[in-house]
Order: structure tokens, then sequence, then C-alpha cells
């Protein structure tokens, strides 16, 4: 009963959520503070207002939890499909989709998908029917009539999503007469990424004229569009069917977070910080230890509060978290009001607050306290550079150790994972769409079979579980294995692998050539947005400059998605029937040419030869994590060295003390016998 009930709140519009969660409902509002003064003797002509300090305090302490409440659902409703599509509302939802060439073209088709596919695991499964409709310049239905939702349905629903495809235009007006034909709808999804193919006015009159005493909302949602006649068509139209209007763009989103908050990171940490500020107030405040430094802290939090919600509004065009924002934003204000009430004055009344302590806290350093401290506690090197007192829990730091030595043992299992199989050829392939760039100069020709087991192994291991790949060889002029990227599977691999064993070595390094044909081609950008990594693998520089190859490389990566990896195969010298490269360089300097190039390219150096790793990015950042794992346990021993050693002095200082202060014991003497005890013994 009680998941029941939370999922039931949950659930809940955040209007619906506010009936009982607002201020007025909690009773923390300005008005309700005011009722608990008490209005004292008349001093002049204006007002004199007397409070309890437990009472203003008290009263802070709600409006934080509650401003604290609020930003946790804001949080909740920035998740998941939520975040992309809003809370759905309704138990029977027909759901228009937007399968035009603008919005499911030019590579946006496959995140189209996995986001609806979310929504449908997420909130439409749990609806009682459904009605899905994809609408382009023509209409697809998946149903004629709504359907009860069940294993079946639920998985017809799937595949229909799978199965979207560009068809032509955005007819929104045929696909509004076809769904307001459907029976036993109580709401209507609109999914649209491109503007209508209707004007606004034709749009609005046709649903304003059907919609006409029929309780039927619109949920519409503008789906990563910044076309600004969009936004304002799906507004209108929520606003016509007193439904409700959601709006999400990815480019913007990565804006707001990115450049305004330097990360999501951060928005986490703001959050994370106010609770932690609420913890401690709620602990003085159970205590009834009230001091002026508060008012420090309810600066901050206003100041906290008050950029998240411009922050927000500005950017996040949803009803739901608007609402929550703006009763976020009572509540800075009533805790505004608090703060000038502590000054004295509440507009043109005086306040007074009873029973407040005045002592104001000791921020200067005190020499004697820091010999007490320096005495019971170790003293420990801090990261910049000072000298802190630290505490020392000898049961804590053995977990701790405990843990460190696990986290040990599991980079030693990456690491020989790392050094096994294709990954100690190539690495880790971590992207989804790579291309594979051979070098297959001249002065490969003695080693072209072992360019070929490398990419056979590479194929078996890695890339079955990629979204695409290709394949291209170069020289003095690149060989594409395909004109385009294609999806590994078991026909496409095997083409890859018949056509890698007929590569012959022959001509230069014209990496440049290879790099343009790689990153300029328009049917991989149209078919899948491009490749998301480059993989190279050479055994020596390319013809081209470093400084101008390294400047290429780093203006075509900088801003997208792009990386481009380097690996480097070691050959120790030429042999005499080995032709020697057009540019010669010695090892070192080819590894420095490579890396340099990897690096520029965002990408990873690898380098390798027949007895191993030589070097890796990945294996040196796993290493670095060691040293420090190690080097932290080592701190640990050191503290727990220097608090035995203070026990040993500590407990040789209480032997001597008690061998000074020990009373000794006098000897018992009998008393002697009266006369009257002797006649007795008799």
């Amino acid at each position: 009963l009680l998941v029941t009930h939370v999922n039931q709140t949950l659930a809940q519009t955040s209007e619906e959520w506010l009936q009982n969660h607002d201020l007025s409902y909690q009773k923390i509002t300005l008005k309700d503070l005011l009722l608990k003064g008490k209005q004292a003797k008349k001093s002049g002509n204006g007002k004199h207002l007397v409070f309890d300090a437990s009472v203003i305090t008290e009263m802070e302490y709600k409006l934080n939890m509650a401003i604290e409440q609020y930003h946790k659902r804001v949080k909740w409703l920035l998740k998941g499909s939520k975040k992309l599509f809003g809370l759905v509302k309704g138990d029977r939802v027909g759901v228009l989709i937007d399968s035009s060439d603008a919005n499911t073209g030019f590579g946006r088709l496959q995140d189209f998908q996995q986001s609806l596919l979310h929504l449908m695991d997420e909130q439409l499964k749990t609806k009682k029917s459904l009605f899905m409709l994809s609408f382009g310049s023509e209409l697809e239905c998946l149903w004629n009539n709504a359907m009860d939702l069940n294993l079946r349905t639920i998985e017809e629903a799937r595949d229909f999503i799978r199965g979207l495809h560009p068809s032509g235009g955005c007819n929104l007006l045929k696909a509004f007469k076809k769904i307001l034909q459907v029976k036993d709808l109580n709401s209507i999804l609109i999914i649209l990424g491109n503007c209508p193919d209707q004007t606004s006015s034709v749009l609005f009159d046709y649903v304003q004229q059907c919609l006409l005493c029929r309780d039927l909302p619109v949920h519409a949602v503008a789906y990563d569009t910044s076309n600004h006649l969009t936004h304002e068509t799906l507004k209108k139209l929520a606003d016509h069917s007193k439904g409700r209007y959601h709006c999400y763009n990815s480019s913007d989103d990565r804006e707001v977070y990115k450049v305004r908050w330097s990360g999501t990171e951060c928005l986490e940490y703001l959050i994370a910080t106010d609770s932690y500020i609420i913890m401690c107030y709620s602990i003085h405040y159970s205590k009834m230890k009230i001091t002026r430094c508060w008012g420090e802290f309810l600066i901050y939090i206003e100041g906290v509060y008050e950029l998240i919600l411009i922050s927000t509004l500005l950017y996040h065009q949803s009803f739901d978290i608007q609402l929550l924002l703006k009763e976020a934003q009572r509540a800075v204000d009533v805790i505004s009001k608090i703060k000038q009430m502590r000054t004295g004055m509440l507009g043109d009344a005086l306040v007074s607050i009873e029973n407040e302590v005045k002592y104001s806290s000791v921020g200067s350093f005190i020499y004697l306290l820091y010999l007490f401290y320096q005495k019971a506690m170790q003293q420990f090197e801090w990261h910049d550079g000072s000298t802190k007192n630290v505490h020392v829990d000898v049961a804590m730091l053995y977990e701790y150790q405990k843990q460190l030595g696990s986290a040990v043992k599991t980079y030693e299992r990456r690491i020989e994972w790392l050094a096994s199989g294709s990954r100690k050829i190539w690495g880790t392939i971590c992207e989804k769409r790579v291309i594979l760039l051979v070098d297959t100069s001249v002065s490969n020709q003695a080693y072209i079979i072992h360019l070929q087991h490398s990419l056979r192994l590479l194929m078996e291991q890695q890339l079955g579980n990629k979204q695409a790949f290709n394949i291209i060889a170069y020289g003095s002029h690149p060989k594409m294995w395909k004109p385009h990227m294609v999806k590994p599977n078991p026909e496409n691999l095997q083409s890859a692998w018949n056509w890698v064993q007929n590569l012959a070595a022959s001509g230069g390094r014209n990496f440049m050539s290879a790099f343009r044909a790689a990153t300029e081609n328009g049917e991989d950008i149209k078919m899948f947005g491009g490749p998301q990594a480059l993989y190279v693998i050479s055994s020596g520089i390319p013809d081209q400059e470093e400084d101008v190859v390294c400047s290429f490389v780093s203006e075509c990566t900088t801003g997208s998605e792009l990386k481009l990896h380097t690996v480097l195969f070691s050959i120790d010298d030429y042999s005499v029937s080995c032709v020697l490269p057009t540019r010669y360089a010695t090892t070192p300097q080819t590894a420095d040419y490579l890396r340099n190039l990897a690096h520029s390219g965002n990408g990873r150096f690898h380098w390798f030869r027949e007895t191993g790793v030589i070097e890796s990015d990945d294996v040196t950042a796993i290493s670095r994590e060691m040293d420090r794992a190690v080097h932290y346990s080592q701190r640990c021993s050191m503290l727990v060295d220097n608090l035995s050693s203070q026990m040993i002095c500590n407990g040789d200082f209480n032997k001597k003390k008690k061998k000074t202060g020990e009373i000794k014991q006098i000897e018992f003497i009998e008393p002697r016998p009266t006369a009257l005890t002797l006649a007795r013994m008799v």
C-alpha cells in the first residue's frame, strides 16, 4: 500500500502535487508567520510586533525544507523520459508522432526512436489504453482503435516505434482529423520536431471547433527543435485545449548545464550543499542554539536558489517545473522578509524578537585551543600544503585501506584485460560508429600479414556490438572498403575480412587524404550522423609535417564528438629487402608524432610490439590511479604509526606516574587482649 501511494504521488502533476505541498497547505506563508506574532503596546502611530525566537527559527527551518522538497521534485522531473516529454497525464492516451524528413532524417532517427522507447517503457505502458499514429505526408496507424495495454500490445507498440522512417512533410492537420475520430481517449500526446505544413490559424480554428464542449487536453511536446514557429504553434495548441506544453532541446540543455552551470555536477553540488546546510540547521535548531551566523547561511541559500530559479525558468519551458519553481520563489521571498524582520523592521511596522541569543561567534585564532588540539590529535599535511589536526579512527582507516586494496586489485584485473586479445593491439574500441585507417604503405610490405591478423582479431572481438563501421586502407591514395559506413552484421564482417585479405602494400603514407575521406563523407553524415572515432594503425610518421596535420585534426575535432586514436606497431629495424619509407624517423620520433596527433584529436595513443604493450594511455591512466591508491595507503599507515608511538609514550608516562603516586600499605597489628577477654577465653 505504501509503494502504491508513493507511485501515485509521483505520478501527479505539479498542480495536483502542490495542493498538498504548497506553502499555504504547510502554513508557512508570511501571513501565517504574522499571525504568530503578538502586538505590543502602540508607541506612536506605527505598529509594534513581537515574535519569539523559536517561532522565527522554526519558520525558517520549514521554509528551507520546503525549498529542498521543491527542488528534489524538479530534479525528478528532469530525469528520464520526463525530461524529454514531460509528465504524460491521462489513462487513455492517443499519441501523434512526427515522422517527417526533418525530424527523423539527418541522423536523428535512432536517437528519436530510443527516446520514444524510453517513454514507452517508463510512462506509456502504465496506461489503460493507447492509440499510436505516425504522420508525415501520409498517416501510418498502429491500430484502428485504442487498444488495451498488455504484453502483446506493448511489444507491438515497441515494434511500431522501431519501424519509424522518414515520410516526407508534416501534415499535422490530417493527423488531428484521424485521432479525433478515435473514441474513448481522454488525452492526446503530440510529439513534434518540425513546423507543420498548415498555417497556425487554420490549425487552431479546426482544433477549437472540434474540441468545443469536449474535454480532451493536448500534451504538446516540442522535441529537439529550435524553430520558433513550432514552439508558438504547440503553445497555442495546448492553451486552446487546456492542455500542457513541454519543450526539450538538446543543444539548449547542454548550453545551460555546461556554460551557465559548468556541468551537471554543479547543479547536483548546489542541491547537496543546500541539503547539508539544512541538516546543520536542523541540528542547531534541535539544540536551540541560535546565533547570528545563521543569517549568513540564509543569505547564501537565498542567493543559490535565486540563481537556480532564474536560470531554470529561462531555459526550461515546462509547466510542471515552472509551478514548482514559482512556489520555491515564494518561499525565498518569505525568507527575505524574515531576514528583514531581524533588522527590526517589516514594512512600516517595528519588529522585536525575544529570547534570541545575542552572543556572536568567535572567529579569531586562539593559541591555547590550538595547543590542546595539537596534543589530542594527529598532525596531517593537507592537499593545499597546510597542516591540519585530525582525529584518527583506526577501525575506519583499516576499512578504508581494505577498500583501497580492493580497488587496486580491480585496476590490476583491468590492466590484464587490456593486455589480452585485440585490446593488446588496438586498445578498447569505445565508440559506436568507427572507421579504421590502415597504413598499407610500401614500408609495411613485409608486415601486411600482421595487419590482416590484427584486423581479424578486432572484427571478431570488438566490432560486433557497434552501430556502424568502415575500413580505409591508405598508401599514396585512400582505398575504401565501402562507400559509407555499414552495420557490423555477419555478412558485412565476412565481406570486410575478404577485402582485408586482398590488401597490398604500395605508395607512401598520405594520412591527410585518408583522414579527409573519412570525415568529409556526406553519406555517412546523412545516414548515421558521421563517425564518432577514427582508429589509425601505422608503423611510421605520415608524409605531411606534424604541425600541419595536428592543427588540421584539432580544427576538425573541436566542437564535435569526433575523436582520433592512433596505434603504433613497432618495427625495430628495416631489413635489406624492405623498402625505406618516404619520410624516415626513429622509433621515439615516430611515437612522439603519433602521440601528439592523437592528443590533438582528443583521442588516445597506443604503442605495441610482438612482446607486448609498450605504452598505452588507458594503462597509464589506470597506473596513475594505482599510484594514488598506494600513496593514500601510505598516508594511512603513517597516521596509525604516529598514533601507536604516541600511545606508547603516554603509556610509559602513566606507569611512572603510578609508581610515584602509589601508597604503601601499613602492616596490620593485632590488638592486645584485655583481662576480661582472657577470662572469657579460659
